[in-house]
């Protein structure tokens, strides 16, 4: 599975819409690897496992339909936690006051992703950027 960890976004839909791996098994490869290197990192401050997984199901479910839904359908990305998405705690940055905020909106950028086929799988932490962040430093340089 390492390929598929080290593969681009434009090797990964590929494969996927060829039917070479799933988007399933993309995911699931990714979040093993989340899973192992986060907790040294802290470079995932939100993960949505569920909604990830729910969204690949689909992907492979449209992919049997003949159905694309974009040049990135089934790829699984994160985004800055900047990037207000629906669904998905989104704080700013880790502006101490948005801690439990949920927005029920995607950001244009969100949007546009999902639009092109992408699996959001969580948020990752950016610079800090409030004087107290409710989220720990990244430890990747």
């Amino acid at each position: 599975m390492n390929d598929v960890i080290y593969s681009t976004a434009t090797e990964l839909a590929a494969a996927i819409r060829q039917h070479h791996v799933s988007a399933m098994e993309v995911l699931e490869a990714h979040l093993a690897q989340i899973a192992q290197q986060n907790p040294a990192l802290n470079a995932i401050v939100t993960l949505d496992e569920q909604g990830a997984r729910l969204r690949a199901q689909a992907a492979d479910v449209a992919l049997v339909r003949k159905e694309i839904w974009g040049p990135l359908h089934g790829v699984p990305i994160t985004l800055e936690d900047i990037h207000v998405t629906s669904g998905i705690r989104s704080t700013c940055g880790g502006y101490p006051p948005l801690v439990t905020h949920v927005p029920s909106e995607d950001s244009n950028v969100v949007a546009r992703l999902k639009a092109a086929g992408a699996i959001i799988i969580g948020k990752t932490n950016g610079p800090t950027i409030w004087e107290e962040s409710i989220f720990a430093p990244t430890n990747n340089p």
